[in-house]
């Protein structure tokens, strides 16, 4: 999950998957040059936090949506929450 600090839309994201279990990696756009270039080119040009990287599968979640978080990471689908959401290396 490429976030910023201050983002209010980060921190429910955050909050919401850690009140589900759901184990994920966070990168600061803002102190990781390639990782702001990353979700700019993404999400058109603009920095949209948070965004997310999950098997090469990019969203973002600006304004939080917590129905299109259940929606796009499969949430209601059994087995999700032994994968670690992420930037892919």
């Amino acid at each position: 999950m490429y976030t910023r600090v201050g983002c209010e839309d980060s921190s429910a994201a955050r909050d919401f998957l850690r009140e589900r279990g759901v184990p994920f990696a966070e990168v600061d756009i803002d102190k990781d040059p390639e990782a702001l270039r990353f979700v700019m080119r993404v999400n058109e040009g603009k920095q949209r936090t948070p965004t997310f990287d999950v098997d090469g599968h990019t969203f973002h979640c600006s304004p939080f949506d917590p129905q299109k978080l259940i929606r796009e990471l499969g949430l209601q689908s059994s087995g999700f929450a032994t994968k670690t959401l992420g930037r892919n290396e």
